[in-house]
């Protein structure tokens, strides 16, 4: 036997039998994201606003590639926080139960400080920051009740260094670090307050992943010359691929991962050496 004919190892399953819900999981990182906790043993629960018909040929295929998963949609817009309650009780109504939550949705409108409208910058937050706070918070209080639970974000590196053009998207992001620490901290004071100390158990996580630039849609409409001076500034030297987020957010996602919240973890290729 050759090595190209060694069989791989399965993965090991590190949140099998779990329930996850991933917002904005139906295309680009979102869609990596629910193949990659789908893959090792967990229901999805994909999240997304618009396009019912790709998302659809999404879950048909993500069903088709897992069997033995189940896999639901919900439609809703993140920046209304009615719809962001609205999402989390369909999970659980449908699945019985919500162990893992991926705030992923995100969406950018790009403009300079000086041509920025107030839409712009209220629209952005309100889908990027806002809507991450408010399913968040329905999310918290199942997870709360049950003693047990994981929530995973993802922010971008923009967060970290600015850009021009997106103070909005940059502002979001940013203020998702904020929320992430803020929300772990909570958690387990009120698990303790519930007389649910985390003790030796799985415990309830809250974490955050910033993904530098990463090859999906969002960035298929930039112009080669641009993408060559994003790669210079990449010391690894090319995009990420979607599936390496994915594996980080699966990682944090895991029961295994209980002694790590309030992090935020750095997808981004060396960017922020």
């Amino acid at each position: 036997m050759t090595l190209t004919d060694t069989p791989k190892p399965e993965k090991a399953g590190m949140v099998s039998q779990r329930v996850a819900l991933v917002t904005g999981g139906t295309g680009g990182i979102g869609a990596a994201i629910s193949r990659e906790l789908a893959g090792q043993g967990a229901s999805v629960a994909a999240g997304y606003h618009r396009g019912r018909e790709r998302a659809e040929k999404f879950q048909e295929a993500l069903a088709a590639e897992y069997p033995e998963q189940r896999v639901t949609l919900h439609e809703g817009n993140i920046g209304h926080a009615d719809d962001c309650r609205r999402v989390v009780q369909e999970v659980i109504d449908q699945h019985g139960r919500l162990d893992i939550l991926v705030n992923n949705a995100g969406i950018t409108t790009d403009r300079t400080v000086a041509k920025m409208t107030d839409e712009d910058w209220h629209r952005v937050i309100a889908v990027n920051l806002s809507g991450s706070f408010f399913i968040a918070q329905a999310s918290l209080d199942h997870m709360i009740e049950r003693g047990t639970g994981r929530i995973v974000t993802v922010s971008s590196v923009i967060g970290e260094t600015g850009n021009i053009g997106q103070a909005n998207y940059a502002a979001s992001k940013s203020g998702l670090f904020g929320l992430t620490k803020s929300l772990a901290k909570e958690a387990i004071f009120q698990l303790n307050r519930a007389g649910r100390p985390v003790g030796d158990g799985i415990g309830l996580t809250v974490n955050a992943v910033t993904p530098g630039f990463i090859a999906t849609d969002m960035l298929s409409t930039i112009p080669d010359k641009v993408l060559d001076r994003i790669r210079a500034q990449i010391p690894i030297g090319r995009l990420g691929r979607p599936e390496e987020v994915a594996r980080v957010v699966a990682f944090l996602a895991a029961d295994d991962a209980s002694y790590i919240t309030g992090q935020i973890w750095s997808v981004n290729g060396g960017m922020d050496m």
